[in-house]
Protein backbone atom coordinates (compact mmCIF):
# COMPACT_ATOMS: atom_id res chain seq x y z
CA UNK A 1 0.00 0.00 0.00
CA UNK A 2 1.49 3.40 -1.22
CA UNK A 3 3.42 1.32 -3.40
CA UNK A 4 4.78 4.64 -5.38
CA UNK A 5 7.58 3.23 -8.15
CA UNK A 6 7.21 -0.11 -6.42
CA UNK A 7 10.65 0.19 -5.02
CA UNK A 8 9.41 -2.76 -2.97
CA UNK A 9 9.44 -5.41 -5.66
CA UNK A 10 13.07 -5.67 -5.52
CA UNK A 11 13.03 -6.78 -2.06
CA UNK A 12 10.22 -9.67 -2.71
CA UNK A 13 11.12 -13.09 -4.06
CA UNK A 14 10.12 -14.33 -7.03
CA UNK A 15 8.02 -16.96 -5.59
CA UNK A 16 5.70 -14.32 -3.93
CA UNK A 17 3.18 -12.91 -5.87
CA UNK A 18 3.44 -8.79 -5.43
CA UNK A 19 0.65 -6.55 -6.25
CA UNK A 20 1.09 -2.61 -5.80
CA UNK A 21 -1.52 -0.35 -4.47
CA UNK A 22 -1.83 3.65 -4.38
CA UNK A 23 -4.02 6.14 -4.02
CA UNK A 24 -4.90 8.11 -7.11
CA UNK A 25 -4.42 11.69 -5.98
CA UNK A 26 -1.05 10.99 -4.50
CA UNK A 27 0.11 8.32 -6.31
CA UNK A 28 -0.84 8.68 -10.25
CA UNK A 29 -1.36 12.80 -9.48
CA UNK A 30 1.66 13.93 -7.58
CA UNK A 31 4.41 10.32 -8.45
CA UNK A 32 3.25 9.45 -11.35
CA UNK A 33 2.71 6.01 -9.97
CA UNK A 34 1.83 2.97 -11.92
CA UNK A 35 0.95 0.30 -9.70
CA UNK A 36 -1.69 -2.49 -10.56
CA UNK A 37 -4.14 -1.20 -8.38
CA UNK A 38 -5.37 2.49 -7.52
CA UNK A 39 -7.47 2.29 -4.82
CA UNK A 40 -8.29 4.19 -1.23
CA UNK A 41 -6.59 2.24 1.59
CA UNK A 42 -9.80 2.99 3.58
CA UNK A 43 -11.48 0.78 1.04
CA UNK A 44 -9.27 -1.91 -0.45
CA UNK A 45 -10.81 -3.40 -3.32
CA UNK A 46 -9.74 -7.31 -2.39
CA UNK A 47 -11.83 -9.94 -0.41
CA UNK A 48 -11.62 -10.73 3.17
CA UNK A 49 -8.28 -12.87 3.69
CA UNK A 50 -6.72 -12.57 0.83
CA UNK A 51 -3.33 -11.76 1.72
CA UNK A 52 -0.28 -13.45 3.54
CA UNK A 53 1.14 -10.10 4.13
CA UNK A 54 1.03 -6.31 3.69
CA UNK A 55 3.80 -3.59 3.68
CA UNK A 56 2.43 0.12 4.18
CA UNK A 57 5.48 2.18 4.15
CA UNK A 58 5.35 6.20 5.07
CA UNK A 59 1.22 5.83 4.58
CA UNK A 60 -0.93 6.48 7.39
CA UNK A 61 0.27 10.23 7.95
CA UNK A 62 -1.68 10.79 4.71
CA UNK A 63 -4.75 9.24 5.39
CA UNK A 64 -7.38 10.76 6.92
CA UNK A 65 -8.60 8.10 8.89
CA UNK A 66 -6.19 5.50 9.95
CA UNK A 67 -7.88 3.59 11.91
CA UNK A 68 -10.16 2.50 9.42
CA UNK A 69 -6.98 1.73 7.21
CA UNK A 70 -5.82 -0.71 10.20
CA UNK A 71 -8.92 -2.51 10.02
CA UNK A 72 -8.84 -2.93 6.45
CA UNK A 73 -5.74 -4.15 6.66
CA UNK A 74 -6.57 -6.85 8.77
CA UNK A 75 -9.44 -7.58 6.52
CA UNK A 76 -7.70 -8.39 3.87
CA UNK A 77 -5.07 -10.78 5.82
CA UNK A 78 -5.31 -14.04 6.03
CA UNK A 79 -5.05 -15.69 10.03
CA UNK A 80 -1.43 -15.77 11.18
CA UNK A 81 -1.17 -12.69 8.01
CA UNK A 82 1.47 -10.13 8.74
CA UNK A 83 1.73 -6.13 8.01
CA UNK A 84 4.49 -4.12 8.35
CA UNK A 85 3.80 -0.55 8.48
CA UNK A 86 6.04 2.40 9.28
CA UNK A 87 4.81 6.48 9.66
CA UNK A 88 7.07 9.56 10.64
CA UNK A 89 6.44 11.40 13.89
CA UNK A 90 9.03 13.98 14.27
CA UNK A 91 9.28 15.45 10.28
CA UNK A 92 8.26 17.93 8.60
CA UNK A 93 5.00 18.56 6.38
CA UNK A 94 4.77 17.06 3.01
CA UNK A 95 2.12 15.97 0.14
CA UNK A 96 0.59 18.83 1.05
CA UNK A 97 -2.60 19.18 1.57
CA UNK A 98 -2.50 15.43 2.72
CA UNK A 99 -0.25 15.25 5.50
CA UNK A 100 -3.11 14.17 8.25
CA UNK A 101 -1.41 13.10 11.91
CA UNK A 102 1.50 11.72 13.40
CA UNK A 103 1.47 8.95 16.02
CA UNK A 104 3.29 8.30 19.03
CA UNK A 105 4.73 4.83 19.64
CA UNK A 106 1.50 4.55 22.50
CA UNK A 107 -0.71 5.89 19.81
CA UNK A 108 0.29 3.56 17.09
CA UNK A 109 -0.09 0.23 19.47
CA UNK A 110 -3.24 1.64 20.28
CA UNK A 111 -4.93 1.61 16.84
CA UNK A 112 -3.34 -1.34 15.38
CA UNK A 113 -4.42 -3.19 18.56
CA UNK A 114 -8.24 -2.03 18.44
CA UNK A 115 -8.20 -3.06 14.67
CA UNK A 116 -7.09 -6.64 16.62
CA UNK A 117 -3.47 -7.01 15.97
CA UNK A 118 -1.02 -8.37 17.78
CA UNK A 119 2.04 -6.49 18.15
CA UNK A 120 5.09 -8.24 17.22
CA UNK A 121 7.54 -5.56 17.06
CA UNK A 122 7.20 -1.55 17.15
CA UNK A 123 10.42 0.49 17.34
CA UNK A 124 11.31 3.86 17.00
CA UNK A 125 13.88 4.69 13.98
CA UNK A 126 16.82 7.25 14.42
CA UNK A 127 18.80 8.03 17.18
CA UNK A 128 17.34 11.26 19.16
CA UNK A 129 20.83 12.87 17.95
CA UNK A 130 20.30 11.90 14.75
CA UNK A 131 16.49 12.99 14.67
CA UNK A 132 17.46 16.46 15.87
CA UNK A 133 20.26 17.00 12.94
CA UNK A 134 17.82 15.65 10.07
CA UNK A 135 15.07 18.66 11.50
CA UNK A 136 18.03 21.13 11.28
CA UNK A 137 19.13 19.89 8.04
CA UNK A 138 15.69 20.08 6.61
CA UNK A 139 14.71 23.52 8.35
CA UNK A 140 18.07 24.88 6.68
CA UNK A 141 17.72 23.48 3.24
CA UNK A 142 13.52 24.30 3.25
CA UNK A 143 14.25 27.88 4.10
CA UNK A 144 16.45 28.12 1.48
CA UNK A 145 14.37 25.79 -0.99
CA UNK A 146 11.66 28.38 -0.69
CA UNK A 147 13.05 31.68 -1.80
CA UNK A 148 13.61 32.53 -5.34
CA UNK A 149 15.76 34.87 -6.90
CA UNK A 150 19.19 36.26 -5.69
CA UNK A 151 18.47 35.47 -2.11
CA UNK A 152 17.81 32.04 -2.68
CA UNK A 153 21.72 32.03 -4.78
CA UNK A 154 23.42 33.52 -2.19
CA UNK A 155 21.87 31.54 0.41
CA UNK A 156 22.48 27.70 -1.14
CA UNK A 157 26.45 27.73 -1.05
CA UNK A 158 26.24 28.53 3.10
CA UNK A 159 22.90 26.15 3.69
CA UNK A 160 25.16 22.88 1.90
CA UNK A 161 28.01 23.83 4.10
CA UNK A 162 25.62 24.48 7.22
CA UNK A 163 23.92 21.11 6.28
CA UNK A 164 27.35 18.90 5.97
CA UNK A 165 28.50 20.62 9.56
CA UNK A 166 25.08 19.43 11.07
CA UNK A 167 25.51 16.03 9.43
CA UNK A 168 28.82 15.33 10.82
CA UNK A 169 27.95 16.83 14.19
CA UNK A 170 25.04 14.58 14.25
CA UNK A 171 26.74 10.92 13.05
CA UNK A 172 29.33 11.55 15.45
CA UNK A 173 26.92 12.82 18.37
CA UNK A 174 24.78 9.58 17.98
CA UNK A 175 28.22 7.59 18.39
CA UNK A 176 29.54 8.84 21.22
CA UNK A 177 26.11 10.14 23.24
CA UNK A 178 23.50 8.31 24.75
CA UNK A 179 20.30 7.97 22.59
CA UNK A 180 17.50 8.98 24.17
CA UNK A 181 13.86 7.11 23.41
CA UNK A 182 11.59 9.85 23.63
CA UNK A 183 12.35 11.43 20.54
CA UNK A 184 12.49 9.57 16.96
CA UNK A 185 12.48 10.05 13.20
CA UNK A 186 9.36 7.70 13.51
CA UNK A 187 7.80 3.95 14.53
CA UNK A 188 8.14 1.05 12.95
CA UNK A 189 5.93 -1.56 13.36
CA UNK A 190 5.36 -5.48 12.40
CA UNK A 191 1.56 -6.81 13.44
CA UNK A 192 0.16 -10.21 13.29
CA UNK A 193 -3.86 -11.14 12.59
CA UNK A 194 -4.21 -14.05 14.90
Amino acid sequence: MGAADQWLRAWIKDQAKYIALDYPATGRDLYHARPEVFADAASIPFLDDSFDGVCCFEVMEHVPRPSVVFFEIFRVLKPGGRAWISMPFLYPLHDAPFDFQRYTEFGLRRDVERAGFEVITLQRSGHAIRTAGLLACLAVSGGVYERRGVLRIVLLPLAAVIVLLINLIASLGCRIWPDWGRMAVGYEVEVRKP
